[in-house]
C-alpha cells in the first residue's frame, strides 16, 4: 500500500515529497504506539530551526571540522532534537553544532534540500533546559561555569535541588557546589541558620 502511493508521486517535487514524507512518519508512529521521539522523525525546512540561547555546549575548532566530515562522509545519523516555538518555527534541543553544519556548509545544505531531520520534544522552556543538560552530559561534554548557570536559572524557575537534582541526574552536593558558582547569595539564600551567632 505505501509502495503504491510513493509510486504516484516518485515525479513531484522535493517540498511536496516532504509532506507525503511526514506524514506516512507520523501516522507509523502512531501505529507503533511507543511514544519514543526517535520514532516520530520529521523533515522541517532548516531556515525554520533556531539554536537556543542557554547552550553551554562548546565544541573547538578542531572537532567542528570533525563534525564536519563526519556528516559529509557518513550522513546525519541521528535527528536534531527540538521544540516547536510556533507555526513553523523550532528551537534546538540537542544538536545545535548538527544544525550549524548542516546550514553553513553548502554541499550538506544542498544534499538535504535545505531540510533538517528532527525529533520533536513537546517541553516548557525549563524542561527543555534540563534535557539539554542531560543530553551533553550523557555525552560527558558540558561547561561547568554554564551548568551552573543554568542550575541557577531552574531554581529560578522554582525548581527545589531535590527535583534539580533528580532531574539532571546530581547528586546534592553537585547541586549546590554548581549553584554556588553562581553566587553565594543566591546559592544559600533559601537556607535556613542557626540565629545562634546573632551580635546584640
Amino acid at each position: 500500500m505505501i509502495e503504491e502511493i510513493l509510486n504516484q508521486h516518485a515525479e513531484k517535487p522535493f517540498d511536496e515529497k516532504v509532506i507525503i514524507y511526514n506524514e506516512i512518519i507520523s501516522q507509523l508512529y502512531a501505529f507503533i504506539g511507543v511514544e519514543y521521539p526517535v520514532l516520530n522523525v520529521q523533515l522541517v525546512p532548516m531556515s525554520c530551526v533556531e539554536g537556543n540561547d542557554y547552550n553551554p555546549n562548546k565544541v573547538a575548532p578542531p572537532e567542528m571540522k570533525l563534525l564536519e566530515l563526519s556528516i559529509l562522509k557518513d550522513g546525519l545519523t541521528m535527528p536534531v532534537v527540538v521544540a516547536k516555538q510556533k507555526e513553523n518555527q523550532w528551537v534546538v534541543v540537542d544538536g545545535f553544532h548538527r544544525t550549524l553544519v548542516c546550514k553553513k556548509v553548502p554541499q550538506i545544505r544542498e544534499q538535504l534540500n535545505g531540510y533538517l531531520p528532527v525529533s520533536q520534544l513537546n517541553k516548557k522552556v525549563e524542561d527543555r533546559v534540563a534535557s539539554t543538560v542531560r543530553h551533553n552530559m550523557a555525552r560527558g561534554t558540558h561547561q561547568v561555569e554554564l551548568s551552573a548557570k543554568l542550575v541557577a536559572f531552574l531554581k529560578r524557575n522554582d525548581w527545589s535541588n531535590e527535583r534539580i537534582g533528580e532531574e539532571l541526574g546530581m547528586d546534592p552536593d553537585e547541586v549546590l557546589r554548581l549553584r554556588q558558582i553562581t553566587g553565594l547569595a543566591e546559592a544559600f539564600k533559601d537556607m535556613e541558620f542557626s540565629k545562634s551567632w546573632d551580635i546584640k
